[in-house]
């Protein structure tokens, strides 16, 4: 359960992404609603689960680096902290997403804006539950590239770029 949290955000985007074009904006607008409510409604039950019944979670996937006794794993750490901001995370996300279906719906390039939306929700989520510095470092850098790209949406105005640029460096 507490894997899909992370997987939903990441599947919207990539539906979204690779195939939005086929999907059209009611299929991307749907998909991306659906993922979020569904990652929205399982951090709500991990929020519960941890905080109410102490129920702390650590998950080891892999390891990232192995030399000797150094070892870095990726893992996900879920305790009180980690769930509440997840919880706000998904919940503020899910409402920036509704509101971006009907402020972009003029733009023809709005697929690939709600598709960076649901990559940088899922950026924070890894940041969020990193269970380690370097997955830590992760989340962060690609959080930076996806506000990146989110300002600099509409690249051809050059107030967008150095909004951008002022996002990316300070």
């Amino acid at each position: 359960m507490y894997l899909l949290i992370l997987y939903f955000p990441l599947m919207s985007f990539v539906l979204n992404y690779f195939f939005g074009r086929w999907l059209g904006f009611r299929g991307v607008a749907f998909c991306a609603t659906l993922c979020l409510l569904l990652a929205t409604l399982l951090s709500a039950f991990a929020f519960f689960e941890v905080v109410l019944f102490d129920m702390s979670c650590w998950i080891e996937l892999i390891p990232w680096i192995e030399v000797q006794k150094f070892r870095i794993l990726w893992n996900f750490q879920y305790d009180a902290l980690a769930v509440l901001m997840l919880l706000m995370i998904l919940i503020i996300s899910s409402i920036v997403h509704v509101y971006s279906f009907s402020y972009m719906q003029s733009d023809p390039q709005r697929n690939r804006f709600i598709s960076l939306l649901s990559l940088f929700t899922f950026f924070m989520l890894i940041l969020v539950t990193s269970g380690g510095f370097l997955q830590l470092l992760l989340g962060w850098e690609g959080v930076g590239i996806c506000s990146y790209l989110l300002v600099n949406f509409w690249s051809d105005r050059m107030s967008a770029n150095r909004a951008a640029l002022k996002a990316l460096f300070f």
